[in-house]
């Protein structure tokens, strides 16, 4: 059964398919930033979401992305997410350069999407972000060694996403040392920090861990942290979090990582 991943993952790799530009030609570079300085932190790294919307919770909030940019650095974010998937999520690459400029390099931004061609590398890095989102349920091996060294030569950084240990052993072959390991079930929906932990706990090698998906407390963020990951991914309780986020999200950027 396809799953709305699969769905999704199809309309991208049409609209690639119909993408006429060389990408070979595209002299870009992103501007130099070290991004995993972001995660070597004693207390966990919160990477804060721009998110509008979403196709399991419809939608989240219309807030201005560069007015919430900088809620999020005032208030101890380490990085920002920024979804630029118009027709899912409802964001754009608009969204992206406005939070790239109100953050001018004091966090990495993340561009999170359906990462598929070298175009979609490369529009990343012209737009201001320091990440790029491969997520290997989508992407073959091949894929992911292209697209990754797309990424390096543009000066990016990639961010793998994994849902199960054979992604995880997937990645790992390709040399990947930003980890982000998906809570949510693709089939059910339903979120599981523990096959989570599972994942986290038969890493080799020494590649950063990120948590995603259905955090939502700062308990959670314990939880994750607790489990080895050295950074969350939180969206929808921030964008959901109106007057309460500075205290929500100072919370969750002081708890501390055991050592």
């Amino acid at each position: 059964m396809a799953t709305y991943l699969d769905r999704i993952a199809e309309y991208h790799r049409d609209r690639a398919a119909a993408d006429d530009r060389d990408w070979v030609a595209r002299d870009i570079a992103a501007i130099p930033l070290d991004t995993r300085a972001a995660f070597l932190k004693e207390t966990i790294s919160v990477i804060a979401e721009v998110k509008r919307q979403s196709p399991s919770a419809g939608v989240i909030a219309d807030l201005q992305p560069d007015d919430q940019a900088r809620r999020y650095i005032d208030n101890g974010a380490a990085a920002i997410s920024v979804l630029t998937d118009e027709p899912h999520f409802g964001g754009s690459l608009e969204d992206l350069r406005r939070v790239a400029a109100t953050a001018g390099g004091a966090v990495p931004i993340l561009r999170k999407d359906f990462t598929v061609s070298e175009n979609d590398v490369l529009d990343a890095a012209q737009n201001g972000a320091n990440i790029v989102l491969l997520i290997a349920t989508i992407l073959s091996d091949e894929e992911l060694v292209t697209l990754s060294q797309v990424a390096t030569d543009a000066g990016l950084q990639s961010l793998f996403e994994v849902h199960d240990v054979n992604e995880l052993r997937r990645v790992e072959a390709v040399g990947a040392t930003l980890i982000g390991v998906n809570q949510r079930d693709l089939h059910t929906f339903t979120i599981d920090p523990k096959r989570a932990a599972t994942v986290r706990s038969e890493a080799c090698g020494d590649a950063l861990f990120v948590c995603e998906s259905g955090l939502k407390s700062a308990s959670d963020v314990q939880n994750a942290a607790d489990n080895g990951f050295d950074g969350v991914l939180i969206g929808e309780a921030l964008m959901r979090a109106g007057e309460g986020l500075p205290e929500l999200l100072t919370t969750m950027s002081s708890i501390r990582k055991p050592k």
